[in-house]
């Protein structure tokens, strides 16, 4: 059997010996919108709950997702920006904001690869940074502890919009709704609080009324006042399937539903040898986002099988600390990786690691990317050399009749055993 897997912004092929049983996990198969931008255009200006409109002589604030996320900006933002015109808020008076996390910064000459030529010469545009205390307000705290505090740009504008998309997110259960702002553009002690509650065992995909961490997020977006959201459903092709806008938690109440019809997949057993791709760009852009798509496919692999993950990485690791926490602290294996997380408390970055190592402790992972492979090691991650070459290994130490699974969309699946 031929296989073809998403990489980067292209494929890798490879293939399975004849006889061998292949089964693919895959999204179901949705027909996209016929015109996206009709999609969108009816969704705000269909919005969904109790939602206020903008008045002339606001003051506009857009969050807007950084270059890990596919958001089809270009079909998303005219009809907002035709809104807010059309309400009479002045292009002057808007602002837009690359809601970062604690992901790396972006500069002025990357713009470009999240919004269109027109937007950025009509707006002004800045990215949040989440270590930048001046340029932080803090709101309080959460019920769950949470110390709020959230970029004072956004939280200084009259009216305040997120844009991004809704998908499952390995720990809090699903992204989109506030998340763009309550989690882009918030500060780090916010975002270590947060993702601190990603072990506890309600964290996990496709979990929301009961999930911490989405919950405070929740609550988050409830301190912060996001007005307007407008959100897209993707297809592993990044195509959009629905847009939804309006008030966040109506949003949510509808989006989930349909992200579960589309991303559950149904798996009757764990497998031997599961070969998985995030998706290609940007889900594969760095480790630290490629990583979600090794924890979707990990989910669904047996423990003592092996995993190979197809993830090109141009951009290296993703996060400096997760890098010089692993190479510089004395660990030498994913067990160490373990304890020294669970004696260390929750950062921002290593957490990374840890997530990784959770599941590279049980399965045998390798990485096909474009990273060096020394680097890889320093890391505690196999090379993968090419995706032929890690089959062939992998299949030489499991046994003829090995379950074989293959993911080429693992972020945009959920898998469920049944």
């Amino acid at each position: 059997m031929r296989l073809k897997i998403p990489y980067g912004e292209t494929h890798l092929t490879a293939r399975i010996p004849e006889g061998l049983a292949v089964e693919f996990v895959l999204p179901n198969k949705q027909p996209a919108a016929a015109d996206p931008a009709a999609a969108a255009m009816a969704a705000v200006y269909n919005p969904l709950g109790d939602v206020k409109p903008p008045r002339a002589g606001q003051t506009v604030a857009i969050a807007i997702n950084d270059r890990t996320r596919p958001v089809p900006h270009e079909h998303l933002l005219p009809p907002v920006l035709g809104g807010l015109r059309h309400a009479g808020v002045r292009d002057e008076d808007l602002l837009f904001i690359i809601a970062t996390g604690m992901h790396p910064q972006m500069g002025p000459e990357e713009y470009r690869t999240i919004l269109p030529d027109d937007v950025l010469e009509s707006y002004r545009v800045v990215c949040h940074d989440a270590a930048d205390e001046a340029k932080l307000r803090r709101l309080g705290e959460t019920s769950r502890g949470t110390p709020v505090f959230i970029n004072s740009d956004y939280m200084g504008a009259d009216y305040r919009i997120a844009i991004g998309n809704i998908e499952a997110h390995q720990f809090q259960g699903f992204s989109g709704g506030v998340k763009s702002a309550a989690i882009g553009l918030a500060g780090a002690e916010t975002i270590n609080h947060n993702h601190a509650m990603m072990s506890h065992p309600m964290a996990k995909l496709g979990v929301y009324e009961e999930n911490p961490a989405r919950q405070d997020v929740e609550e988050i977006g409830r301190m912060i006042g996001v007005d307007f959201v407008v959100n897209a459903i993707l297809s592993p092709e990044k195509r959009i399937i629905k847009a939804l806008a309006g008030d966040p938690e109506a949003i949510m109440r509808q989006g989930i539903p349909e992200v579960r019809r589309i991303a559950e997949a149904p798996v009757a057993a764990p497998f031997d040898l599961m070969i998985a791709s995030p998706g290609g760009h940007p889900k594969d852009i760095n480790i630290y986002q490629s990583q979600k798509g090794l924890a979707h496919a990990a989910s669904v692999t047996r423990s003592g099988g092996a995993l190979i993950l197809c993830a090109a990485c141009p951009q290296g690791s993703g996060s400096a600390d997760y890098e010089s926490w692993v190479m510089r602290s004395g660990i030498r294996s994913h067990a160490d990786v373990l304890d020294k997380f669970a004696r260390e408390g929750f950062r921002v970055g290593r957490h990374k690691a840890f997530q990784v190592s959770r599941d590279a402790a049980r399965l045998r992972v390798s990485l096909v990317s474009e990273l060096e492979d020394d680097f890889l090691r320093e890391l505690l991650l196999e090379p993968g050399l090419d995706l032929q070459t890690a089959i062939d290994r992998a299949l030489e130490k499991l046994p003829g009749n090995a379950r074989i699974g293959v993911m080429p969309a693992a972020n945009a699946t959920m898998p469920v055993l049944i």
